[in-house]
């Protein structure tokens, strides 16, 4: 049985709630809360107690420091002495000053409470301040104020607490208040003294409970690296990404994880003993490099917490979580409400577009979506900040609280280190800037003064590129979007891109094309994979070692990474249709894979060679295709996104589409089993032809416009001496149209279009509509005009 002594100066986390902000701050009234209400439902928390706001203003008055503390804020005002100089001196008086002694009692009596609860002579604990006015709702300014970790006995933690109260008056967190208009005297701050999870021995990090880019609010995004938590906060290393999709967690038969992106993790901070510091930070051993830190089963328990987390505060959460080495247990050491992404509103949509490409010189992760251009200003150390040029890009190795004032000022942000939860990722949400992050080598590739344009509308990846580039702003306007008979949908290619557009007004993905996944993030001929050990190429052979490195299986990366990426698309949209094409690369282009050019023939005419069906059932790439089945099974039945439609492309005869679904059914792909739908593209004239026998094969038509004009038409859509010929709104291709839309309907079949001419061709649209389509699929940038277009014509049709 629990002793709780209720005092006035410390109080154990399971006697507070949210309501006691006041007296303990947001961080450990939210610990308290946690533990209240939902330890009980299996989330570990660690024990602990907090030091109230009372604990604190009685600790000004017995060193009777206000009138001190306040008389250097009155010169700093006056102008008579800097910043730096007031919180300096500030500081030391905090940490001369002593504890009245029943104060200091009841503390250690507290700790030896802790200690006794443990089992332990000396527990190790975490001591966090948490100001009564940090965490709360339009603050993300967590860590303005100091913690101190592995503090052991009764003397190191009365050190850590004097050093907590002193942090109230960092440089930084006299500017934050200042900034919010928070009065400096009206601040207490609590002090939370935690027990420590042995994540030194294991790995720690952040979750949030929405993508942090996007704001889509059904998934979790978990970073993890080695050691104490401490490196992925403040954005010291490039860590492990994973993200789960919500709305599936609770079904137990599925693993909804839609992405695990492995990261460098290039420090890792454990316990020290001796000396002055009670943590070290060393270089992670290259074998921890290589390694996921989170099994997929720790992954999801996470995930599951996250949701039990947010849906009690009701809110998006920002967590950090930690896994105890010794016992293998996870633990959540503290939860705040997110405060980017979900205080925006849904009414508009910012998009930027480079309109001239230039030359490459770093790779990161994109931090928002925008795009911004300036000069370069390296700065490697805080001590460096008042050297920083209004509007320029900052370039840094990693960023911490201290450098707010700069980054404000910023055009934008490139650190070498850090992932998306870290202080820079962060910070630079909340204002607005766009930041690459990760880049690896940013302060040694870019030079003071040198020109450069930073990009993060191009997906995951963010780019930096040499020059001042012009680019593009676009604002789509969300509100009023009438609805519409006919689905309109989406043609996404980027898993990144598919939650980059999702609050668009769509009904689904009516073309997801594979090939973007295949080329952009496998990058590798999966015949090369099968066939690996036959390889004549030592180039392609090294490369694909090096890539495939965490696979034993060279198959299984094919497989599992085609599976996330399409998994993370059908995320996007669930429980609305995606409809995913399955591989559709003409020869050259699997040439230009790499080990592809072993595999491929070479043909005078690839556009109407050995391309979509025909491969799928050929020796030459039947084994790849299981592979692509394999993926498309993964998603379906072990993700559990059975929204996702199977489509076949380029199928020229009636024997062929029998030959592609024996193909499916041998890969336990079987149409109508587990409610999946296989449709065909309507790209040849025998689709069209012979469209109501393909009914009987397939459960649905998606027109391709490109190739089915090229074919009526007998131009060569790539050919510029023919360009003034090639029209979708030609009378043969629409006589095509409206056949195919008058058969299939016939057979109860439906019928899409995911070809550009919508996009391009308002009139042609409606006349889709006249034909009566089902749905039509769009480029994301032209569905909030075509959308409206449609309705448009839907009305006057109904008058």
């Amino acid at each position: 049985m629990k002793t709780i002594v209720k005092t006035h100066y410390t109080r154990w986390f399971e006697e507070t709630d949210i309501s006691d902000i006041p007296s303990i701050g947001g961080k450990n009234a939210s610990l308290g809360e946690m533990i209240q209400m939902l330890k009980p439902k299996g989330i570990r928390i660690p024990e602990g107690f907090a030091l109230t706001a009372e604990a604190y203003w009685v600790f000004l008055e017995a060193n009777h420091l206000t009138d001190k503390i306040q008389s250097y804020l009155d010169q700093f005002h006056e102008n008579k002495i800097p910043l730096e100089k007031a919180g300096r001196s500030i500081r030391r008086l905090f940490l001369h000053a002593h504890f009245p002694e029943e104060m200091e009692q009841e503390i250690r009596r507290s700790y030896l409470e802790l200690c006794h609860r443990y089992q332990k002579d000396e527990v190790d604990v975490a001591v966090r301040s948490s100001a009564t006015a940090e965490d709360l709702p339009g603050s993300s300014f967590a860590g303005q104020q100091e913690s101190f970790l592995n503090i052991v006995g009764p003397e190191e933690l009365m050190d850590a607490c004097r050093k907590c109260y002193a942090s109230l008056f960092t440089d930084r967190a006299i500017t934050y208040r200042e900034e919010r208009g928070f009065g400096h005297m009206k601040v207490a701050l609590s002090v939370g003294v935690q027990k420590m999870v042995r994540s030194d021995k294991a790995g720690a990090g952040v979750m949030f409970t929405l993508d942090t880019e996007s704001g889509f609010r059904d998934v979790i995004l978990i970073n993890a690296a080695w050691g104490l938590g401490e490196n992925v906060v403040k954005g010291r290393v490039i860590p492990d990404e994973y993200m789960v999709f919500k709305p599936l967690l609770d079904k137990k038969d599925y693993q909804p994880i839609i992405e695990k992106n492995i990261g460098a993790k290039e420090k890792k901070m454990i316990y020290t003993t001796g000396g002055s510091h009670t943590t070290n930070n060393i270089n992670t051993p290259k074998a921890e490099q290589e390694r996921f830190v989170l099994s997929d089963a720790d992954i999801l328990e996470l995930a599951q917490w996250g949701c039990l987390i947010e849906s009690h505060y009701n809110q998006p959460m920002d967590i950090e979580w930690a896994k105890d080495g010794e016992s293998g247990e996870l633990f959540i050491v503290q939860a705040r409400p997110e405060t980017v992404q979900s205080r925006k509103t849904n009414g508009a949509l910012k998009t930027y577009k480079l309109s001239q490409m230039g030359k490459r010189i770093l790779t990161g992760l994109s931090i928002g979506e925008a795009i911004a251009s300036g000069k370069v200003c390296l700065i490697k150390s805080p001590e460096d900040i008042n050297q920083f040029i209004d509007g320029a890009i900052l370039v840094t190795e990693m960023t911490d609280p201290d450098w707010v004032p700069i980054i404000r000022r910023s055009a934008g942000i490139i650190t070498e280190h850090g992932g998306r939860t870290c202080h820079a990722a962060i910070v630079s949400r909340e204002f607005g800037i766009p930041a690459v992050v990760g880049t690896g080598n940013a302060t040694q590739i870019l030079n003071n003064g040198q020109e450069v344009t930073l990009s993060c509308a191009e997906g995951e990846k963010g780019f930096v590129y040499e020059g001042i580039l012009p680019f593009e702003e676009t604002e789509l306007n969300l509100k009023d979007i009438p609805e519409t008979k006919t689905q309109i949908m989406m043609n996404i290619a980027s898993p990144a891109g598919a939650f980059r557009w999702w609050q668009l007004p769509c009904q689904g993905i009516g073309l997801a094309r594979m090939e973007f996944i295949i080329n952009n993030i496998i990058k590798i001929h999966p015949m090369a994979l099968i066939r690996f050990d036959d390889l004549e190429d030592e180039g392609a052979k090294k490369q694909i070692e090096q890539i495939t490195h965490q696979y034993k299986d060279k198959s299984e990366y094919f497989v599992d990474q085609l599976a996330l990426g399409i998994g993370k698309i059908a995320a996007s949209q669930y429980p609305n249709p995606v409809i995913v094409r399955m591989s559709d690369f003409k020869t050259n282009e699997y040439a230009n894979l790499i080990g592809g050019k072993e595999f491929e023939p070479h043909e005078s005419n690839p556009m109407l060679g050995f391309r979509g069906a025909s491969r799928y059932y050929n020796n030459r790439y039947r084994e790849g295709f299981a592979l692509e089945c394999q993926a498309i099974k993964r998603v379906r039945e072990k993700m559990g996104l059975t929204n996702v439609i199977v489509m076949i492309p380029f199928c020229r005869t009636l024997d062929e589409a029998d030959k592609v679904l024996q193909e499916l059914a041998k890969n336990h792909l079987n149409r109508g089993e587990n409610g999946l739908q296989v449709y065909v593209m309507c790209e040849i004239p025998s689709n069209v032809i012979l469209a109501e026998e393909f009914s009987k094969r397939f459960d649905g038509f998606s027109i391709g416009s490109n190739d089915l004009t090229q074919l009526v038409l007998g131009v060569d859509r790539d050919s510029s001496i023919l360009a003034q010929l090639f029209d979708e709104r030609n009378p043969a291709v629409k006589h095509m149209i409206h056949d195919l839309i008058q058969k299939a309907h016939r057979a109860r079949r439906k019928v899409g279009l995911c070809g550009q001419a919508p996009s391009d061709y308002p009139e042609f649209a409606e006349f889709l509509v006249e034909e009566g389509i089902d749905s039509i699929s769009l480029n994301p940038d032209s569905v909030v005009s075509i959308k409206k277009l449609v309705a448009d014509k839907e009305a006057r049709q109904k008058k």
